[in-house]
């Protein structure tokens, strides 16, 4: 009687870590299988160059934006063990710190003990097809100096005039797109070794000393956009189950789906900038 009363206090315990609140830390990315074998991801990434027209604007910018930059989560010995009795691969870092903050004590599980635990439907893990940068994806400001009438040259320099939001997102509606936007921003981080967020923001009167020279009887622009990755691949949502039988515990997946996804995920604190010069006003 002791032992049953036992093993479903136990279970309550289970139980109740699953329903803990969303969490913000994230999961470190796998770079090996489960056979130990590295997988390819050095030839799925790509060099991305900065181009000479895109400056950082953190140490100017009159907003400051707070830091995407979370910390990685190593998987507990517990996790480790329940990841390693799925082939279903797992990164959702939301589940897997479930799994850390949870106690299983093998002593109190009884031989003849069987049990199902159903842990909800979860996107899984994100797997990248690819990853590119747009450095004009939204423009946020226009500087202009009309000199059709000067004698010498001016100089246009850049300075934000309103302050301005920019937002990206998932390009289509998924289930539990939260956690999915998690998995992607890792991926196009590593790949792009780019600060990214979800939103930035310019500060009004943001300014920075490049400077541009107008010649007489000319006009001038500088127009700033806000560069942003575009990254594309498909989602793995599974149903999750944590059985117990004979003593021994492990993950079960059921009803595995996939769906194609991509997500626009603005550069934090990037301006890129493009001056034109020209006769008329545009």
């Amino acid at each position: 009687m002791k032992r049953t009363i036992s093993v479903l206090m136990m279970l309550l315990f289970v139980c109740i870590s699953f329903q803990s609140a969303p969490y913000t830390v994230m999961a470190q990315g796998d770079s090996e299988g489960k056979d130990g074998k590295d997988e390819k991801v050095t030839e799925e990434k790509k060099d991305f160059t900065i181009p000479s027209s895109v400056l950082p604007i953190s140490k100017e910018n009159t907003y400051t934006n707070p830091t995407q930059d979370l910390p990685y989560l190593q998987p507990s010995t517990l996790a480790e063990e329940l990841l390693g009795t799925t082939d279903v691969k797992i990164e959702n870092p939301d589940l897997i710190r479930i799994f850390n903050e949870s106690t299983i004590n093998d002593s109190k599980l009884a031989i003849g003990f069987r049990a199902s635990i159903y842990l909800g439907e979860w996107p899984l893990a994100y797997e990248s097809n690819g990853t590119e940068v747009n450095w004009e994806y939204q423009k946020v400001n226009t500087n202009f100096i009309d000199n059709r009438g000067g004698q010498s040259p001016q100089k246009l320099a850049y300075t934000q005039e309103q302050q301005k939001r920019v937002n990206g997102g998932l390009t289509a509606k998924i289930p539990n797109s939260e956690a999915v936007k998690k998995m992607m921003m890792i991926k196009a981080a590593e790949h792009t070794n780019l600060p990214l967020a979800f939103d930035t923001v310019i500060g009004q009167g943001t300014k920075k000393n490049n400077s541009y020279h107008i010649a007489p009887k000319q006009v001038g622009y500088l127009h700033s956009y806000v560069p942003a990755a575009h990254e594309k691949g498909k989602v793995t949502y599974g149903e999750v189950y944590l059985t117990f039988k004979g003593g021994k515990r492990k993950l079960e997946v059921k009803n595995v789906t996939q769906q194609g996804v991509g997500a626009w995920i603005p550069v934090q604190d990037h301006l890129s900038f493009a001056f034109i010069a020209a006769n008329q006003p545009k």
